[in-house]
């Protein structure tokens, strides 16, 4: 992670930790970047950049600011509007933009914002890209063999425009509509929106399928995404699902590039779920290429045991689906995802989609003819405890003998019947000791010997 951009963005509260000087600076760098290499590949046309925003007040501010940048430096700056994540990525491949930009903060509240960059061929940019970016807002940019602390200005005819691309949104639509190859016709089913980027293009895709669509929290006002809503407030569609018979309820993110499910009887069936319920689709049919599946490394202990109980094997990657999706293409694997719901189906997508990961589920629920509740049961959720503790030094704390000493002690008391994960958070200064094993009073006394250790070295902090 740089010093701007983490593992999903820049992302900060707005005009605080990510301002509109710097969507102008990163609009500047990338109008002018993407024309250089243009110029350079002995192209004439300007660099094309699509733009994607969600349903903050502030992503009108920073879509302008962005705007402003790309023009400003040659770039013609093509706009979708609000929409999702996934649906930049799909334009961004499909259209054969230079680059495709998502202004959202996903799940945080509306004060937050974040600006997300993809490549041309639709995945989250490169590192190395990403440097020069950063290097460029620090005023350092070392490119072509010159220093720059500023790039220059477009002139004359050479100067960007805008363009209104809402049609590439509506092409995206279509997609997801073709995606479908079962009629959900008789189905009902719940839609959360949470307020924000899925609210003009969830239910479109649903009642195009035939599906009885019933929709909450599709009326954003500039601040109530996520509010009590969407993938990270989950009560609220599961008493909407019991109360009024549904057959199945989605809930989607901030930008729609995540997904959670509630079944018919009101359950949560995240993301380790639904990996568990197409994994084992894929297999059935033989489809799962490479017979893997990727996860992170905070996947669920029962994940894994179901899948051994399939036979079919597993990865676990870093937490971010950045690193899952790097994974998944390096190793030609084609279902990967995190418990939060971010699902990746490579065939199909460069990035995880709430929405597509909704229409995969309503497949396998009508080919096999069974409820959610049904395809999930198999599945049996180990309990967990997670405990954060405050530290001066993360990577003291973490390589302390006497600390790995007592994971290792734990690791041997739990055999094959749970799992330690002891990590330093990737945002903050805190050391996250996690257990999961076949009882809560288990995963609390093994976790508390860890933490005990942890402070009795001196490593915590009030």
């Amino acid at each position: 992670m740089g010093k701007y951009f983490g593992t999903d963005g820049f992302r900060g509260e707005a005009n605080v930790g990510l301002t509109a000087d710097h969507a102008y600076k990163i609009g500047r760098f990338l109008g002018w970047y993407y024309g250089e290499l243009r110029r350079m590949n002995g192209q004439e046309e300007p660099a094309r950049i699509v733009i994607g925003k969600d349903t903050r007040r502030s992503s009108y501010m920073f879509e302008y600011s962005l705007v402003g940048g790309m023009v400003a430096s040659g770039a013609d700056a093509y706009l979708l509007h609000v929409t999702t994540t996934p649906s930049v990525s799909y334009v961004t491949r499909v259209d054969e933009f230079d680059c495709g930009v998502m202004i959202s903060a996903s799940h945080n509240p509306y004060y937050d914002n974040g600006i997300k960059l993809l490549n041309s061929a639709g995945e989250k940019m490169d590192e190395n890209t990403i440097a020069l970016i950063e290097a460029y807002l620090d005023g350092e940019l070392e490119l072509f063999g010159r220093t720059y602390k500023e790039v220059p200005f477009a002139k004359r005819n050479h100067i960007g425009r805008t363009v209104d691309y809402v049609a590439g949104r509506n092409r995206y639509v279509g997609y997801l509509i073709s995606q479908g190859m079962y009629s959900f016709r008789g189905m009902k089913v719940a839609l959360d929106c949470a307020n924000g980027a899925a609210w003009s293009i969830a239910k479109a895709v649903f009642d195009a399928l035939g599906a009885q669509t019933y929709v909450l929290n599709a009326n954003p006002d500039g601040f109530n995404i996520n509010q009590n809503a969407g993938s990270t407030h989950m009560e609220g569609l599961q008493k909407y699902v019991v109360e009024n018979g549904m057959d199945v309820g989605f809930a989607y993110d901030g930008d729609a590039d995540r997904c959670l499910c509630v079944d018919e009887k009101g359950q949560i069936v995240n993301g380790d779920g639904i990996l568990y319920i197409y994994g084992a689709y894929m297999k059935e049919r033989g489809k799962l290429l490479e017979n893997t599946v990727v996860t992170t490394v905070m996947s669920n202990f029962g994940l894994y045991k179901a899948f051994d109980r399939l036979g079919i094997n597993y990865a676990k990657t870093a937490v971010g689906d950045k690193y899952v999706y790097e994974y998944m293409t390096s190793h030609g694997c084609r279902l990967g995802g995190e418990q939060s719901g971010h699902i990746i189906f490579s065939k199909y997508a460069r990035t995880g989609d709430g929405i597509l990961t909704s229409i995969k589920m309503m497949q396998v629920m009508m080919d096999k003819k069974m409820t959610l509740s049904e395809l999930a049961a198999p599945l049996k959720i180990y309990p967990q405890e997670l405990v954060n503790v405050k530290v001066a030094d993360k990577k003291e704390a973490q390589n302390d003998p006497d600390v790995k000493e007592a994971v290792y002690r734990v690791e041997v008391k739990l055999g094959d019947t749970g799992r330690i994960l002891v990590r330093e958070s990737g945002t903050e200064p805190l050391i996250r000791v996690m257990v999961e094993a076949e009882s809560k009073e288990i995963c609390d006394r093994y976790a508390g010997e860890i933490v005990d250790v942890i402070k009795a070295n001196g490593h915590a902090v009030d």
